[in-house]
């Protein structure tokens, strides 16, 4: 029998009516169900292991929303800007600068022919998007990530990088292929000194079958990251079938290359579009199923109990404002959205995750205990200090000294964060010593809740001045990016005789043999590639 866990919105995925939803437990699954009158039933996977949804929903928070919204409301996922339903301010803006590509992957709508435009934002455009998402209160946007299509494909991408930093942002991500990057150790080092942060970069697996993106490519992309000092977040999108068999080694691939790998984040695939109930069976996968497969492929180096969901970090904001007395940033997503966990090389290169030497359940529950203690006082001031006085004292007591990295001091870590109030570079600190293994499941219209949509913290700024939450503005194209794309695009026709270029002369044309003679190839792939 199902055992009924909420209620909750979703859309018909044929005509995106509204519907009530039930999310339900079974056979130790989480599914979401709904019906619309004209289409009828539809019944989706919602998570794949009950037992992790109620660990994550232990830490369901709603946040701060925002103050001064740029739409007026009314019906979620419809009237988007953000509007002031929303419950989550953004913690990362993403900004489209192209929809241009310098590949043809047979999935993408531009190189399908059916958009027939262009769209590329002006600087002054991009400036008012990013000067938007500042204007947000209580807590202004603070990160940004500059995407495409293909960005470096912009002649003034390092303007746009300029411009983000004169704006105000502290982290800069530049989401990408790599392709040109791998071409060009020039590009990569004035990319890092305009000021980007974190390449975001694609990677779907470890071998040609699973990752024809860039596979060949990737070897000279990482090289010239690291001579530049850029530092990678590895982004695979994980498929059912398809590369889940690999999850294991892009751990070990991001592991090997900790020096200059930040992070590992699954995105497990989004079935846009009319899929068919057969297809999603077969390609859908979960955050849940994914991490099985860590712990399976990892032989128990990482585990379930390894992961928490995202909203779990929030009593740290919550000292942090107690610190600072005023709001700040707070990841108020679905706990739900992702999970993630941080993990560590040991001396005999085997993978350490952070729960094996910290008591996190513990440890986050005496950062809430430091945060009331601070806000419920009526000499703030000087309590805080006593307080992270007490917790240089106390701290050490969730942190296994013995079992921890060598060369790790994770207490001096934490202690420098509480005193420095959570700020860029002391945070930073501790990203340099770890690698972060992330999953984010974004929506489509099968197993879309309303309720994660009220919570979103990535945003996308549009021409228009909106801000619109991802699984709006990529679940709904119709009504958000293509439409808004469009209105903002000019015919290729038009942006041809604009620029004096040729759509097809940005195509990528790969000399595959002379890439596999590469040293880096071999390098990189030594311990993956036979």
């Amino acid at each position: 029998m199902d055992n009924i866990i909420r209620k909750t919105k979703s859309i018909c995925p044929e005509c995106n009516k509204i519907l009530d939803a039930t999310v339900f437990e079974r056979d130790g699954k989480v599914m979401i169900s709904k019906e619309c009158p004209e289409h009828g039933r539809f019944e989706e996977v919602y998570w794949g292991s009950y037992e992790m949804y109620k660990k994550a929903e232990k830490f369901w928070h709603d946040g701060k929303g925002t103050k001064n919204p740029n739409a007026p409301g009314g019906l979620c996922p419809f009237s988007c800007g953000l509007c002031p339903a929303h419950k989550s301010h953004t913690a990362l803006l993403n900004i489209v600068v192209t929809n241009r590509c310098d590949l043809q992957c047979w999935y993408c709508f531009f190189y399908s022919k059916k958009a027939g435009y262009v769209y590329e934002p002006t600087l002054e455009q991009i400036r008012e998007m990013l000067r938007t998402a500042k204007r947000e209160k209580p807590v202004p946007a603070n990160a940004v990530q500059i995407t495409g299509g293909e960005p470096t494909l912009r002649d003034d991408l390092l303007d746009i990088i300029k411009m983000a930093k004169e704006e105000g942002y502290a982290h800069v991500q530049l989401n990408t292929n790599g392709i040109r990057l791998s071409q060009d150790l020039e590009l990569a080092k004035k990319i890092k000194e305009a000021g980007v942060n974190t390449l975001y970069l694609s990677f779907d697996g470890v071998t040609p079958k699973t990752n024809p993106k860039n596979h060949y490519e990737l070897p000279n992309a990482v090289e010239n990251c690291r001579k530049a000092g850029i530092g990678i977040v590895l982004v695979p999108t994980l498929i059912n079938t398809v590369n889940d068999h690999e999850i294991g080694d892009m751990i070990r691939f991001g592991m090997e290359n900790i020096d200059i790998v930040r992070g590992v984040n699954f995105q497990p695939i989004s079935l846009v579009g009319r899929t068919p109930k057969r297809e999603r069976e077969k390609f859908r996968i979960t955050i849940p199923d994914a991490i099985r497969k860590i712990e399976e492929q990892t032989n128990g180096e990482i585990s379930k109990d390894d992961f928490y969901t995202i909203p779990s970090v929030v009593p740290i904001t919550h000292l942090v404002e107690a610190i600072k007395q005023k709001p700040q940033y707070e990841f108020s997503c679905s706990p739900f959205c992702g999970m993630a966990t941080y993990v560590f090389k040991r001396d005999d290169g085997k993978i350490i995750p952070i729960t094996r030497f910290v008591d996190v359940d513990g440890f986050l529950e005496y950062i809430q205990c430091m945060a009331d203690e601070i806000n419920n006082s009526r000499i703030k001031q000087i309590k805080k200090w006593y307080v992270l006085l007490k917790a240089a004292k106390n701290i050490g007591k969730f942190i296994d000294e013995e079992k921890q990295p060598k060369g790790l001091d994770l207490k001096k870590i934490l202690i420098n964060i509480a005193k420095r109030g959570g700020d860029y570079n002391s945070l930073g600190k501790f990203h340099v010593k770890s690698m972060l293994i992330g999953m984010m499941h974004f929506q489509d219209k099968f197993n879309y809740d309303i309720q994660r949509v009220e919570r979103c913290i990535i945003h996308y700024a549009t021409p228009d001045r909106k801000i619109i939450p991802f699984c709006a503005f990529n679940v709904l194209p119709e009504i958000y990016r293509d439409k808004i794309q469009q209105e903002y695009g000019i015919s290729i026709d038009e942006w041809e005789k604009k620029t004096g270029k040729k759509l097809e002369d940005d195509v990528y044309k790969r000399d595959t043999e002379k890439l596999k003679s590469s040293p880096n190839y071999h390098e990189i792939y030594k311990n993956f590639v036979k």
